[in-house]
């Protein structure tokens, strides 16, 4: 999964989506269930995504030690409904003539019948056409700067991030035909090594820079960039999708919840260190995405171009959880070749549509992101639970709902001006 989520937040690279289900877990359990280390590095999986790239920018923008406060901010509150997830799956799996919650979906299903499931499928559907969005702006920008195609586009008469965008499309097409995750899902666990292994190439060659131009720095920016900041960071930890499949494939079933805490933990360290490194290096010159800062050299190029790779085969895995929505939905849960490739279409359309990396990635989190892993856990918590809650736990819960409604009108506008800005 490149620098991905989920099949991210719903249907991360770890595991293939059942066909009733597109947030069900992609790989077979294993029968005895998955040891702690095991449930570690898929919570790692689950989360670490293409977000981590735009916080270098983020923090130019907010500040860096309002960075990364943010981050550990956002990471408390994503832990925190993740946790009120399997809260209220354990308390309707307890209770009589409810059977086996498996995924988000199911929950959805279970607590707010038929339209429970409908608004889950379509924050999953929005969330995971967002994450394959923001690779594909990623890909063409890079490949643009990389192969320096200015005057290449203008003798074809494209833009550069367009020629790359129409050039990949074709491929994209063949790749999303196929009808099983089987075949890729090994793609996946590779891209995630290499880039970890290019994380740290990143953030080495971060402390160089830094040590070389001592650029002026910000700690606090200015308030009117909170929203857009705090958009980024809430899809930089997108995976609320795989918390419950995550939690009933792991062995240790009572001690979930401690290393869910440490894997947010360790996440968190990783984003401030990885967004406060890239800001510190080039200051207020710091880029969209943080690998176009690093010049022409040959290192440079080959993570830039390792990351295309991985993020291009990462691309169907993480719409197959969109195809399975629309084929159950639209076309009785058979594989539908014509619906899958208007999918494909639909993502590369909008991908034109936006011009900035980080601002698309602040878009897509402050708001199909905030609803999915905010403001559903929070309300079907509340649903569940409010005969046995005191007015200090509904006020939490209500809290969280209404403090997300909030965040995601404030910071989709926040977002919107971003990029319009940008357009214009």
């Amino acid at each position: 999964m490149g620098f991905e989520k989920e099949a991210s937040s719903s249907s991360q690279a770890l595991s293939l989506p059942r066909e009733e289900d597109p947030t069900g877990p992609l790989l077979p359990k294993h029968p005895s269930g998955s040891s702690l280390p095991k449930s570690f590095a898929n919570i790692f999986i689950a989360i670490v995504g293409a977000g981590v790239l735009g916080l270098p920018y983020t923090f130019k923008k907010t500040g860096w030690l309002a960075g990364v406060l943010m981050i550990f901010a956002v990471s408390a509150l994503t832990y925190h409904c993740m946790m009120l997830l399997i809260y209220t799956r354990r308390r309707l799996e307890d209770s009589n003539g409810c059977s086996k919650i498996e995924s988000f979906g199911d929950l959805g299903l279970a607590v707010c019948g038929p339209t429970g499931k409908f608004t889950v499928d379509a924050m999953i559907v929005l969330t995971q056409a967002g994450f394959c969005i923001s690779y594909v702006i990623f890909i063409a920008n890079t490949l643009a700067i990389v192969f320096n195609s200015v005057e290449l586009g203008r003798i074809l008469g494209f833009s550069p991030k367009s020629l790359y965008i129409w050039g990949m499309f074709p491929f994209q097409l063949g790749l999303n035909s196929i009808p099983t995750l089987t075949h890729l899902a090994p793609l996946s666990i590779v891209a995630d090594v290499v880039d970890i292994g290019a994380m740290g190439v990143v953030m080495v060659e971060d402390v160089v820079f830094f040590l070389r131009d001592r650029p002026v720095l910000q700690a606090f920016g200015g308030f009117s960039f909170l929203f857009y900041g705090l958009g980024v960071a809430v899809y930089a930890f997108e995976g609320v999708g795989m918390v419950l499949p995550l939690e009933s494939e792991t062995a240790e079933k009572e001690n979930f919840g401690k290393i869910l805490g440490i894997s947010m933990g360790f996440i968190s360290l990783l984003y401030a260190s990885f967004g406060a490194l890239g800001y510190f290096a080039f200051g207020q010159e710091t880029n969209d995405i943080i690998t176009n800062n690093f010049g022409e050299g040959w290192v440079c190029i080959l993570i830039q171009l390792g990351l295309c790779i991985n993020l291009f085969f990462t691309f169907p895995l993480m719409m197959n959880p969109v195809h399975e929505v629309f084929e159950r939905r639209f076309w009785g849960g058979r594989f539908c070749l014509w619906l899958r490739w208007a999918a494909v279409l639909a993502v590369c359309l909008v991908a034109l549509l936006v011009p900035n990396f980080a601002d698309f990635l602040s878009l897509a989190g402050s708001s199909v992101c905030v609803v999915l892993g905010f403001v559903l856990p929070a309300l079907f918590h509340l649903i569940v639970f409010k005969e046995d809650m005191d007015w200090k736990r509904i006020g939490l819960d209500s809290g969280i709902v209404a403090l997300g409604v909030a965040f995601g009108v404030s910071g989709t506008y926040t977002s919107l001006v971003e990029i319009l800005s940008v357009k214009g």
